[in-house]
């Protein structure tokens, strides 16, 4: 299904296409293996500010015109940064899909990092930190990453903190850069109705005269693990709790059949096990999932609900029991079957989201080495067994591995 074309040129960058006949849009962008992650203690931060600083000024532009130069055709710009990657990508009628190609490779290698936006950016970037202060369900989110990686990069807030975020200047951009940007670690993906022999002309004017930039780059590997519970006081008036822990790596032949655990346990189905027993059995909540994050070395399992906070111990009773069957009881042939095909349903459904498809081109390309067909996947989903989900709960969703974060409203 996904009948894509890949080209690697000498400098390293891989080039991903696929044509989808039928849309007039254009989705594409680069993905960069460089997250988070890779800062040192004295540049937490620095990788979602430069995120924002591309968009600030390059060699042959300022601000106004990159904001202005697809948005005068209707079109979007944007970027992310996440503990491990850091993405620019567009959005366009495929008529413009030149411009938004010219314009993606120039902030992304081009970018000068002027003083004088770099301090205006440093109070945006404030901002959002208050911004996420104030939205508790938020901040427990980036908090339980310390809880359980502590002073690893992993569990460093992404956009870093106050005090270094505060001084960094434009040498620390161009530093950071030297440091980890590498062209055999990025790719540029994109989706259209375009054949690939119009986006490789392209590619050709634009990826392959840039200087190739090799070499090793390392991150520090995760070391071991202590199950820690943590109790805030906060000016709220609900409360909020995380419970979770380590999980498998993206190169873990237990990623797929540990996502299906997560799926059948918390996922976005309102007949996940969790909402149906507390949301929808007793009204505690308005909100409870579970979520499993893969990194390439590691990954991250968690729980999240906001309730009353008299209703707090009630509610995480509730999940704990939850997780006590998973453990004990395996999943009948019935509900192994409905689960399977729930998946299965979800993620061909998320292919049909074009942009989408872009950033899993170039993730998969970045993480694995290549993109599994979703045949493959599905063939994974139906060789999974009861006995091996049941075993996977008692390693993973055991009391004695998941750490707890709760904020508890003030004077409750």
């Amino acid at each position: 299904m996904l009948d894509y074309h890949i080209y690697e040129y000498p400098n390293g960058i891989r080039l991903l296409h696929k044509q989808v006949v039928h849309t007039k849009i254009a989705h594409c962008g680069f993905l960069l293996d460089i997250g988070s992650r890779d800062e040192g203690p004295h540049q937490q931060g620095l990788a979602h500010f430069w995120e924002h600083m591309a968009f600030k000024g390059t060699e042959k532009r300022k601000s106004f015109h990159i904001l202005n130069r697809l948005e005068t055709v209707g079109g979007e710009l944007n970027a992310y940064t996440t503990k491990e990657k850091i993405c620019f990508y567009a959005s366009l009628l495929s008529t413009h899909f030149e411009r938004a190609f010219e314009l993606l490779t120039d902030l992304t290698f081009n970018s000068v990092f002027p003083g004088r936006e770099v301090e205006k950016e440093r109070g945006v970037i404030l901002e959002e930190m208050s911004m996420y202060q104030d939205a508790p369900e938020d901040a427990i989110i980036d908090d339980f990453d310390t809880v359980v990686f502590g002073e690893h990069p992993l569990g460093v807030n992404i956009l870093g903190t106050r005090e270094s975020v505060s001084s960094f200047q434009t040498a620390d951009f161009h530093a950071f850069l030297g440091e980890q940007m590498r062209t055999d670690r990025l790719v540029f993906s994109s989706v259209s109705n375009l054949s690939f022999t119009e986006v490789k002309r392209l590619a050709d004017k634009f990826l392959a005269p840039l200087p190739a930039r090799l070499g090793p780059r390392t991150r520090r590997s995760v070391g071991g693990y202590e199950r820690k519970t943590q109790v805030e006081t906060r000016p709220i008036s609900q409360a909020h709790c995380l419970l979770g822990g380590p999980a498998y790596s993206l190169n873990d032949a237990r990623r797929i059949p540990f996502f299906m655990l997560n799926n059948i346990l918390g996922g976005p189905g309102m007949n996940s096990r969790l909402n149906l027993a507390v949301r929808e059995k007793y009204g505690l909540v308005y909100t409870i999932d579970s979520t499993y994050s893969p990194y390439t070395d590691t990954g991250l399992f968690g729980i999240y609900f906001g309730t009353e906070g008299k209703q707090l111990n009630r509610t995480l009773g509730l999940v704990q029991k939850e997780l006590k069957l998973l453990r004990e009881k395996e999943l009948t042939t019935n509900q192994l079957h409905t689960a399977k095909h729930q998946l299965m349903g979800q993620l061909a459904m998320s292919e049909e989201s074009n942009g989408g498809m872009m950033q899993l081109l170039g993730k998969s390309t970045l993480d694995l080495g290549r993109v599994e067909p979703l045949s493959e996947i599905f063939e994974n989903i139906e060789r999974i067994s009861a006995a091996e989900l049941r075993e996977m709960a008692n390693e993973v969703l055991t009391d004695e591995h998941l750490s707890v974060l709760q904020y508890v409203p003030e004077g409750k």
